[in-house]
């Protein structure tokens, strides 16, 4: 039986979020999209783009590196940008999942000719995912429009093959006492900009989450390596393992 409240609060926040999207200039023409993660020096969102370029550089020397994830799934992958960037530099199966309509179509049009790529419209309970299984799910920007990180992290591990791994990329994560006030400043901007409901969906996972996993911190934003950067990157990189290994 179809869920009519739920497919109507996801309708919401489809429109809610693209309507945000195009107030911050994050919807790009075809063109940009195509580009990115590379971008014009005076745009609005570059230095934001400078730290995906390199998160996207670092994904993918580790997959190369590890070659084991034949297919790799990301979770809220937008415009596709970076779905097509994995699979053209790897050549593994990769599928993006979203439900920003808009974006979506934006992601299939673009990149319609990488074949080793598909996108799908849903979330990780769709129908269509129900018996898949893939070496890698990824998170890039994304975790923090998940209410639940332990509900949404099971549901992942539960798509993952015996030896697959979550990867959460280009995300805030805070310390218990950090959330109360971040969460005061995202209500502020959302408020300052005219999307004050948007606050209603935004998330501010804890650190102590994590606990409850496999994990590994592969990237620290306060390790001496990435103070020293020229572009520092404020997120951590977490990979979370399938519990039976």
């Amino acid at each position: 039986m179809v869920n009519t409240a739920a497919l109507n609060i996801a309708d919401e926040f489809d429109q809610l979020y693209f309507r945000l999207r195009q107030k911050e200039r994050r919807i790009y023409t075809d063109e940009a999209v195509a580009n990115l993660p590379f971008i014009s020096a005076n745009h609005l969102h570059h230095r934001e783009w400078s730290i995906r370029k390199n998160s996207q550089k670092a994904l993918v020397s580790y997959v190369k590196q590890k070659n084991t994830f034949a297919s790799i799934l990301e979770v809220g992958c937008g415009n596709g940008w970076l779905s097509a960037s994995v699979a053209k530099s790897i050549g593994s199966k990769v599928t993006g999942l979203d439900i920003n309509s808009y974006e979506l179509e934006q992601a299939k049009r673009v990149f319609k000719d990488i074949t080793n790529l598909n996108f799908i419209n849903g979330s990780l309970q769709n129908d269509d995912l129900k018996d898949e299984k893939f070496d890698m799910i990824l998170f890039a920007a994304s975790i923090q429009y998940f209410p639940s990180f332990k509900q949404i992290i099971e549901t992942a591990i539960e798509h993952l093959t015996l030896q697959g791994e979550v990867h959460i990329i280009d995300s805030p994560f805070y310390q218990t006492e950090e959330a109360a006030a971040a969460r005061q400043r995202t209500a502020e901007y959302y408020k300052a900009i005219g999307f004050a409901a948007m606050a209603d969906h935004y998330y501010h996972h804890n650190l102590s989450e994590l606990e409850n996993f496999h994990y590994k911190i592969l990237h620290h934003p306060d390790s001496w390596k990435n103070k020293l950067s020229i572009t520092k990157n404020p997120f951590y990189w977490i990979t979370i393992k399938n519990r039976y290994q």
